[in-house]
């Protein structure tokens, strides 16, 4: 049988991959403005690190690969199930940790420090708000992450021999 992938499964597989990207790169490898490393190493012992990295990287390579199995095929339940709520428990913990605190300030003050530690000198676009400044690179993912979320319930409720997308 001939697999018919779809346009939005293309573009989620893209959107896993610059995910993954981020997972790998955010606090290993220099980007500029757009990291710290250095304070980032400060801020975490390297067995942190590699444990933190490789818990994202793990995540993110089992979603692509449940996604590389039945891209262009009728997905099973439990895999449209697994797809949908574990980019959403990921969302959530971006949540918890950056967004409600940012506007609402609920945990801010246990963050702010550390925070401003680890990415007091990354680029950001959005104003301070109760201490906390999310900074681009972080933002970027967590809207990158949102659309994966969103392509994957589209991509989980049409039927992908009726639709062209």
């Amino acid at each position: 049988m001939r697999r018919e992938i779809r346009f939005s499964e293309k573009i989620l597989f893209a959107g896993f991959s610059l995910i993954l990207l981020f997972m790998i790169m955010q606090d290993w490898i220099p980007l500029g403005s757009l990291n710290d490393v250095q304070a980032i190493a400060e801020g975490r012992s390297f067995n942190e690190m590699l444990i933190v990295t490789m818990i994202g990287v793990m995540q993110i390579l089992l979603l692509m690969g449940l996604l590389s199995i039945f891209m262009g095929k009728e997905y099973p339940i439990w895999v449209k199930l697994w797809l949908v709520i574990h980019q959403i428990c990921i969302f959530a913990g971006a949540l918890l940790d950056w967004w409600i605190p940012y506007f609402f300030g609920y945990g801010a003050e246990q963050r702010t420090v550390r925070y401003n530690q680890m990415f007091g000198d990354t680029h950001t676009f959005l104003p301070e708000l109760n201490g906390i400044i999310p900074n681009t690179l972080h933002t970027l993912f967590h809207i990158i992450l949102l659309l994966c979320i969103v392509l994957t319930i589209y991509i989980t409720v049409t039927n992908s021999r009726k639709t062209g997308m």
